[in-house]
């Protein structure tokens, strides 16, 4: 791993990271006592699985000053982040979220306690430094902007900028309902956002609830007349759905998912999934390609307990697309 970066990231992502406290045992989380901390967040997780490929990410966000802050930039730094755009914030705290042990592939259940982090008060003012000029890649969620109106125009300005700058930009709508003011607001921002993206990345209900739109087929062709180039929408079990013209002209299929033994924890499969497709398509391999490692990377994800511990590295990676994927 290179942790002294003296080049600006190519890869950007930004959000909020969260310590979070995962229940040693199965059962409601008011008689838990024992739990484990692990590093929470989407666009982090992404950071993660993208740099562990070999990639030159960087993450902005703020931070406490508090243990939970220095938690998070350890970690990140662990896993060869570029931590140039993170800001510790003296004023405000960092958040946490406490998380239930699921069984048998349940989604569990979670609790935040996260309103007025440092996180909450990122503003378009964090972004002054960056360095435009040398990105290629900008990836975007749609929890970011449902923190605070000031991280949403945040959000607006990352992706107006990486535009201009000639950046691709992915999208995953990431729908958190308890996080926004309505289902109105969440929808109208989140699909002018993803308006403004390259690469969107819904999950099947998703791209229903913001489009109002019922199939794979129309989900996609609300997102590619708004000017998206591939819409690449998560199927669950069943795999992964793709529409765009990424390689010339139109196409739509759909790819099966991987076969998975066990499901020990759901969460973090969508930030898998966007690492395959992501770190696919910036390795110049085809949309088919991206939707295959967007499934095999997101499969990877659930078998484990954390969110982003599953993911894996370049050779590893390697080795799982020469089994399932003889050439």
């Amino acid at each position: 791993m290179h942790h002294s970066f003296t080049s600006p990231p190519a890869i950007l992502t930004f959000g909020e990271a969260m310590a979070m406290f995962v229940a040693d045992t199965p059962g409601e989380l008011s008689g838990i006592e024992r739990f484990h901390r692990r590093l929470a967040g989407a666009d982090n997780n992404v950071a993660i699985g993208l740099s562990r490929l070999g990639f030159h990410v960087g993450w902005l966000s703020r931070v406490g000053t508090d243990s939970f802050g220095g938690f998070i930039q350890a970690a990140l730094k662990a896993e060869g982040i570029d931590d140039r755009y993170i800001h510790a914030d003296a004023q405000h705290p960092t958040g946490l979220l406490f998380k239930e042990r699921a069984q048998d592939g349940a989604d569990p259940r979670v609790e935040y306690f996260r309103r007025g982090s440092a996180a909450s008060h990122l503003t378009i003012d964090d972004a002054r430094n960056v360095d435009f000029q040398a990105l290629n890649h900008l990836h975007a969620t749609g929890i970011t902007p449902a923190l605070s109106e000031s991280a949403r125009q945040l959000s607006h300005h990352l992706m107006e900028q990486a535009r201009a700058h000639g950046a691709t930009i992915s999208f995953d709508p990431n729908l958190r309902p308890s996080l926004w003011p309505s289902e109105n607001v969440m929808r109208s921002t989140l699909n002018e956002l993803a308006g403004r993206a390259d690469w969107v990345l819904p999950g099947l209900s998703e791209g229903q609830l913001l489009t109002g739109q019922k199939t794979p087929y129309d989900i996609a062709g609300y997102y590619l007349d708004q000017g998206a180039s591939a819409v690449i929408i998560k199927l669950g079990p069943e795999g992964s759905y793709y529409r765009g013209n990424l390689d010339g002209q139109e196409e739509s299929f759909t790819v099966d998912g991987c076969p998975v033994a066990e499901v020990v924890d759901t969460v973090g499969a969508g930030d898998g999934f966007a690492v395959g497709v992501i770190s696919a398509l910036l390795d110049g391999r085809t949309a088919r390609q991206a939707a295959q490692r967007g499934n095999l990377i997101g499969a990877q994800a659930i078998q484990v307990v954390g969110d982003m511990e599953g993911l894996p590295n370049r050779e590893h990676l390697q080795a799982l697309e020469a089994e399932l994927y003889p050439a």
